[in-house]
């Protein structure tokens, strides 16, 4: 069955609604998307995202722990058959977060018949501070649960770490920086390692970018002086069926809803 997955940082839900959220997903041909930062309660996520819910996507989403921060959230063409918030692992048969994770609105999966799809916020970090700290913890406690599944996944998100030195327009001023740290892009390689298929690096081999996130300072946009931080990682046989990739970018700075792109995946 073919499927066209989503993933966008919205950088405020309710902001983006307001600037052209709501035209694009009205516009889209996507079967599920991933939502990050969406900073919001869910009653005003859903006030935020009324007329796409009228329109007949489905909500399902992880509210943010502290106000105006994190909140991720999965919009689908049907009803899933679970959903589950926080980052964690079943364990006889229940769904159980890591208790550090359970309630900051970083992470949802939801099953969709054979698939199952994650929308995944990690926070940017600092090098050596307990915030970075706790990024390598979080992304250990997502490791894991990535690790444990079995069946077809996408996990997609703004994962805030470029992976390789094509996935940064200025990786040399960036070696000692959270996003670019030995240890993050390390963690990507072993998920890698792993199984996983970074399936937008494969559809787009050996080239910079494609960029999906451009800071609002300077002419970054104009200049394409991005980063590759918006991941979709798949691992199963849909892993072997991604066929296209694309960052859809804005045409000018103007037009802009949020710093992230959509990065959309056709699989076959």
């Amino acid at each position: 069955m073919a499927n066209i997955l989503s993933t966008v940082n919205v950088n405020g839900v309710r902001a983006a609604a307001g600037k052209g959220l709501l035209p694009w997903l009205a516009a889209t041909e996507a079967d599920f998307i991933c939502l990050q930062e969406t900073r919001a309660t869910d009653e005003q996520t859903r006030s935020a995202l009324a007329p796409a819910l009228d329109a007949g996507w489905i909500l399902s989403h992880a509210e943010p722990g502290v106000k105006g921060r994190a909140g991720v959230a999965i919009l689908s063409r049907r009803e899933p058959e679970a959903v589950r918030v926080g980052v964690g692992m079943e364990i006889d048969g229940t769904w159980t977060p890591v208790t550090e994770f359970a309630e900051t609105g970083r992470y949802i999966e939801a099953d969709f018949g054979d698939l199952t799809v994650a929308s995944v916020y990690v926070h940017t970090g600092e090098a050596d501070t307990p915030m970075q700290d706790e990024k390598y913890r979080f992304l250990d406690a997502v490791g894991a649960r990535m690790t444990a599944i079995t069946r077809d996944f996408v996990i997609s998100g703004d994962w805030n770490i470029g992976h390789t030195e094509l996935d940064i327009k200025n990786w040399k001023g960036n070696l000692k920086n959270a996003g670019f740290l030995p240890g993050e892009r390390a963690w990507v390689s072993s998920m890698l390692e792993a199984g996983y298929r970074d399936v937008v690096r494969d559809l787009h081999p050996g080239i910079p970018g494609p960029y999906s996130w451009h800071s609002y300072r300077g002419r970054a946009f104009d200049n394409d002086a991005g980063w590759r931080i918006d991941y979709q990682l798949a691992r199963g046989e849909i892993a072997t069926r991604a066929k296209q990739a694309v960052v859809e970018r804005a045409a000018t700075y103007a037009e802009r809803w949020s710093d992230h792109a959509p990065v959309t995946v056709q699989y076959r």
